[in-house]
């Protein structure tokens, strides 16, 4: 929710009736991301079309991949990421079946001898059929797998949410980010009294003679992870939002029943929530599928048009929903704007976290933005850089024992952005966000399409819109893990700031004062300046604590909570 920082939060949903964790993944499939296989980079991953079953009673799958690929450079096999605990049993190239001996699969990343050579600009179809026991998630979503749940009246609830492990959990694809299809289309069949919701427009449902339905839906230029399968005796509220740009599109929640009474509460909430992100960012992305969210047996995941939600629709002072904003914030910031590699993670999740205290900001004011941004500052670790400047997976990025940046890429990133909005106004900031989101500064319905980004990209729009070179502020906030220090020193009438970085890096962020109530700007050119304050003076520094910095207290705080816990 990614996954989302709130990893003390319990969700209260029945538990998974399989093992949890089970059948173990190959160190292969657990990864996602990373350095891409040399032979992946020869293909474009063109469409896909997905045939799925469901059998809840033995707590299995079977599937029929249809997989269409145009080479970028000639080969003679094809590398598809996929669960070993998923056997394959036929496999066909363009319509021809192919021998047994044509496949292996020892380790999840099913390799494919072609019949013929594909040149480059050559296109290649593969028809995969499998199926077996997926694996179980053991606390989704912040591990990948199947939830095996029943709902409060017995019946099955499952889901999918994969997004740490990625889509070769349960289809075969492509496990990197940046091998986003054009369009994917899934069949689902489930049993009697079931229904099946998945990402995008929903074609048709066919009845089948003995009870069981199909499921058509299709979805275009998806996320990998982000296709997902949502099973249950669902009910759905419907409605149609009016754009602010001119367009309308179809609004659907997909709830269990008896539910239906918070389930509406919820559903009021999507158009106030479109309004802001559009107001403030721009068109809603998928206007051309639907904006959709469906009820899960798990807390929440970023599932492209079909969003999951679980939180149980809780109350909080804000008189808002953040786990459904957090999830829908993401149509924007993973599913319309995707980092081309993990390790760029922040972009996703430092904006999806940030537009909770903005949507404060947008329905109450600076009071509720500010105590929001309060309650996520006491939680950065500093244990490691936002950035680490190498490709990465995605478990590697949360793993801080291993050097990643853990959960400092929603609340660290999100503090950062407070941090530059603050620094180059709010217009500029909008103008940032949006030409990152959609490449362009006037996104209209129409006029664009998902795109990848990287911190890169982000620093050279950050320039390009300023006219100012704010290579110094991102060379601190991402590339090192330790904040910026304000040393403040006083001497008679004089009031010294000194900013302190790792490596005694540039940093010269402008910094206000407040002397007995009035603020003075202070420029900090070459990181340090100097006022004069009457003797006696009352001094606040960043009294709206527009800058994200070392706090002792904070520090102090955080190791006395630490030894609480240890005790």
């Amino acid at each position: 929710m990614g996954m989302l920082a709130a990893a003390s939060i319990a969700c209260a949903i029945p538990a998974t009736a399989a093992d949890p964790g089970k059948p173990p993944l190959t160190p292969q499939t657990a990864k996602s991301g990373g350095k891409l296989d040399a032979d992946q980079a020869k293909l474009q991953f063109d469409t896909a079309d997905l045939a799925f079953e469901i059998f809840p009673d033995r707590e299995a799958i079977s599937g029929i991949a249809t997989l269409n690929f145009t080479a970028k450079a000639a080969t003679d096999r094809l590398v598809i990421d996929l669960d070993r605990n998923l056997p394959v049993t036929a496999i066909a190239i363009d319509g021809r079946d192919l021998p047994k001996t044509a496949w292996s699969n020892p380790q999840g990343q099913l390799t494919i001898r072609l019949p013929r050579r594909i040149s480059a600009g050559g296109k290649v179809s593969a028809r995969i059929t499998y199926g077996g026991t997926p694996h179980v998630a053991i606390r989704a979503p912040w591990d990948g797998g199947f939830v095996w749940a029943k709902t409060p009246q017995g019946a099955p609830w499952i889901a999918t949410a994969v997004q740490g492990a990625g889509c070769d959990l349960f289809w075969p694809c492509i496990d990197h980010p940046t091998a986003e299809p054009k369009r994917i289309d899934l069949h689902i069949t489930v049993p009697d009294g079931l229904k099946a919701i998945s990402n995008g427009r929903l074609l048709r449902t066919d009845p089948l003679p003995d009870g069981r339905s199909t499921w058509h839906w299709s979805v275009a230029n998806p996320t990998n992870y982000g296709i997902a399968l949502n099973i249950a005796p669902y009910e759905v509220i419907r409605g149609t939002y009016q754009s602010r740009f001119g367009n309308s599109f179809p609004m659907e929640y997909w709830h269990l029943p008896g539910r239906e009474a918070k389930a509406r509460g919820l559903f009021a909430e999507f158009a106030p929530t479109l309004d802001f992100f559009e107001a403030t960012v721009g068109p809603y992305p998928f206007a051309g599928d639907k904006m959709g969210v469906v009820e899960t047996p798990h807390l929440g995941m970023e599932h492209q048009t079909i969003n999951a939600y679980g939180n149980e629709y809780k109350k909080d002072a804000t008189g808002f929903d953040w786990l459904f904003q957090h999830e829908f914030a993401h149509e924007w910031f993973a599913n319309q704007l995707t980092a081309a590699d993990w390790d760029d993670f922040w972009l996703h999740e430092g904006y999806g976290a940030y537009m909770q205290p903005l949507y404060g900001r947008w329905r109450e004011g600076e009071a509720r933005y500010a105590s929001m941004m309060e309650k996520s500052r006491n939680t950065i670790a500093n244990a490691a850089p936002l950035v680490s400047g190498k490709p990465m997976a995605a478990e590697d990025v949360y793993r801080i024992e291993d050097g990643g940046p853990g959960q400092d890429i929603y609340v660290k990133g999100a503090w950062m952005l407070h941090t530059l909005r603050n620094l180059i106004g709010d217009a500029a900031f909008i103008e940032v966000t949006t030409r990152a989101v959609y490449g362009r500064p006037d996104p209209k319905p129409g006029n664009f399409e998902p795109r990848f980004s990287s911190s890169a990209e982000y620093r050279a729009i950050v320039d390009q819109v300023t006219g100012s070179d704010y290579g110094w502020f991102f060379d601190v906030y991402l590339d090192e893990a330790a904040l910026p220090e304000l040393v403040e020193t006083r001497r008679g009438n004089t009031l010294s700031l000194a900013w302190k970085t790792p490596e005694n890096k540039p940093f010269p962020m402008p910094v206000e004062v407040q002397v007995d109530g009035r603020v003075q700007r202070l420029a900090m050119t070459g990181g340090k300046d100097t006022l004069t304050v009457p003797e006696g003076a009352h001094v606040v520094v960043d009294p709206w604590a527009k800058i994200l910095k070392r706090s002792k207290a904070v520090e102090d705080y955080q190791a006395w909570q630490e030894a609480q816990a240890g005790k």
